[in-house]
């Protein structure tokens, strides 16, 4: 297995830096939206894969994905303000960490990188490699559009 390195585009939100890290860096808020139809868009969007039976708390949430089993996504380092880094367990093919950076744009403006590290045999780079960075850059647009309170 190979460790592969994809960066996302970096993305504007319209919201304080505090404001945007204490909200993504706090899993019970993703859950409440992931839980209102996310998961049912992104299995839309990708039929072969189904989510289900979402859980979270403040530092990890845990689903099923079929023909793969429990995955489990934790945070592993809060920098205030600046990074989160999550990591994966569970039954996932691939183990991956996962980086979401926020830097000041202004007072009311964050820009947002996402940066993932992936663990993967050969044979799931061939076949998922080029999509990781398009799903990439589709996460980075999803969170840039939360609900941030």
């Amino acid at each position: 297995m190979a460790v592969n390195k994809y960066v996302s585009k970096t993305t504007n939100i319209g919201h304080n830096q505090q404001v945007v890290f204490d909200y993504l860096s706090n899993f019970e808020n993703l859950g409440v939206y992931l839980n209102s139809g996310l998961l049912e868009k992104i299995a839309g969007k990708v039929p072969q894969l189904s989510i289900s039976d979402f859980e979270s708390d403040r530092d990890s949430c845990r689903f099923k994905v079929t023909g793969m089993g429990l995955a489990i996504i934790r945070i592993i380092d809060r920098d205030p303000y600046k990074t989160i880094k999550v990591q994966s367990e569970g039954g996932l093919p691939i183990g991956f960490t996962f980086w979401i950076q926020l830097m000041p744009a202004s007072d009311f403006q964050t820009r947002m990188r996402l940066t993932l590290h992936a663990d993967m045999n050969i044979m799931i780079k061939m076949m998922m490699g080029d999509r990781l960075e398009e799903g990439l850059n589709q996460l980075a647009d999803t969170l840039a559009a939360l609900p941030y309170k």
